[in-house]
């Protein structure tokens, strides 16, 4: 059922968006970058890089196709983003070369959106104004490894399945993936994401510790290469890249874990929610919880070799330590699981235990029923008044699927449930319940990063905003926190 499109003062209406380029502009903007970088003024190009790669008008697919991201998870999103194209794409593979379309983009007054792989969920990537979209997944290099810290530093572009790869040589791992690891870049992970596998150690992307230093362009006629330490950095951690250009990373990494994949079936629900809160409180090292509740797990892949549930059984996934395999098993038929399945990760054939969490469930679900969203949200504890007054109220059109976190350094519960769709008002109204109960709501049908999270503006996202891109040309419109701004600013 689609959705109409969004009233005039709707948190989703467009406002406050530079106007579209002109053609003209954009064919001189082109040209311009065409010359930049060619191999006569690079004799070096293993240094240089190959030259810039330009998607025009003439390529409506390719363009189409740099335009998007997974929005459509969204009924509310679609109307908004479905007709939203680039004028012209860039694909770059040095950092001169982001420098060169920043510079073009500043000169001329062109919308800039910079996109990694395009797995997001919210049209993080989507351009509100035409213009520039520049995919950096060229820039894709581990540049080094501290081997006394373990301190990455790693271009933006890289693919996080890749750079895992490479890291495993020197025990090494990263600390949080999405479950989209294998085609995700960690520029735009970390520019668009907030957690995923691993936040059950070590929280969400924002906390203190997750980024430790970013380089950035700046969007100027002359732009500027900084290198911000962590403090300075955490203004453009999850700013959906509104705030600056991500070229290259410092993070830290963690030892490397022969994780092991457990498949757990339950037939009480209570018990199953019951395990994976005490669960996630326990000494016993794991990486993810992952808890799918019966109609979920029956329509649900597994990997080769796991059994499918049976009906009425809701099923308890993790990843699990080697040294957690002498107590988990009994630990969890002492509250009524039985462990369905196991087998090392990276070791069983098709689809990874990692690809049935975070928002891969949902994209599984969706790949077979049509008219279903889903709604982010961290439950209060204790979880289960919460869950059982949701679940009275929206019956089967509500389905849960629970993920174990950190939240400021307490284990939790968070909620990433599928909703069969029904319109923006009973949306409204599950999210009004959601938080009369306690729960704190993590609105994907949001086109902002402030209506996306908190609701609140961050000062100092606007600032780095106001520093490097001082004519808010970066993904106009994503950021609520500088419209407002500009409202408050005297028209000339």
């Amino acid at each position: 059922m689609a959705s109409p499109p969004p009233a005039a003062g709707s948190a989703l209406c467009l406002e406050g968006l530079p106007p579209r380029p002109d053609p003209a502009v954009i064919a001189q903007l082109a040209e311009e970058l065409a010359g930049e970088l060619a191999p006569e003024q690079a004799p070096d190009q293993a240094a240089a890089g190959a030259g810039l790669e330009l998607v025009g008008e003439g390529q409506p697919a390719e363009l189409q196709r740099l335009s998007r991201d997974f929005f459509d998870y969204s009924p509310l999103l679609v109307p908004v983003f479905q007709a939203q194209r680039a004028q012209l794409a860039v694909r770059a593979s040095t950092v001169e070369q982001v420098r060169a379309v920043a510079a073009g983009c500043a000169r001329l007054e062109v919308p800039l959106t910079v996109r990694g792989a395009g797995t997001g969920n919210y049209g993080q990537c989507v351009p509100l104004a035409g213009g520039v979209v520049l995919e950096l997944m060229g820039l894709n290099r581990l540049r080094s490894l501290d081997p006394r810290s373990g301190v990455i530093e790693v271009e933006a572009g890289l693919v996080m399945a890749t750079l895992e790869q490479q890291l495993a040589p020197h025990g090494r791992a990263l600390r949080l993936q999405p479950s989209t690891a294998r085609s995700a870049s960690i520029g735009g992970f970390v520019a668009g994401g907030s957690g995923g596998i691993g936040s059950l150690r070590w929280g969400f992307l924002r906390d203190p510790g997750n980024l430790l230093g970013l380089e950035v362009v700046t969007v100027e006629p002359e732009p500027r290469l900084l290198r911000l330490d962590a403090t300075a950095s955490q203004p453009l951690n999850h700013a959906y890249g509104t705030n600056g250009i991500l070229t290259a990373l410092r993070l830290p990494t963690t030892e490397a874990v022969a994780w092991q994949q457990l498949v757990v079936g339950f037939e009480s629900w209570q018990q199953a929610v019951a395990a994976a809160s005490a669960l996630a409180g326990t000494a016993l090292l794991l990486q993810a919880i992952t808890l799918l509740e019966a109609p979920i797990a029956a329509r649900s892949p597994w990997p080769a070799g796991c059994p499918a549930a049976a009906p009425g059984e809701h099923r308890l996934l993790l990843l699990a330590a080697p040294d957690s395999l002498e107590l988990l098993p009994g630990w969890l038929q002492a509250r009524g699981g039985c462990l369905r399945w196991q087998a090392p990760q990276g070791e069983s054939r098709g689809l990874p235990l990692r690809e049935l969490s975070w928002n891969h469930t949902t994209l599984h679900w969706r790949a077979q029923q049509q008219g279903w969203t889903y709604l982010q949200m961290l439950l209060p504890q204790p979880e289960a008044p919460c869950l059982a007054a949701l679940s009275e109220r929206w019956g089967d059109d509500l389905l849960w699927h629970l993920e174990a976190v950190r939240q400021q350094g307490c284990a939790r519960l968070a909620a990433l449930p599928l909703l069969r769709w029904q319109g923006e008002a009973p949306l409204a109204a599950l999210m009004q319940q959601a938080r009369q109960q306690g729960a704190v709501i993590f609105n994907p049908h949001a086109i902002t990063v402030e209506d996306g999270g908190l609701g609140a503006i961050d000062a100092d996202q606007v600032a780095a905003k106001a520093a490097y891109d001082p004519g808010g040309l970066l993904n106009p419109g994503k950021l609520r926190g500088w419209l407002e701004r500009q409202r408050q600013q005297p028209q000339p």
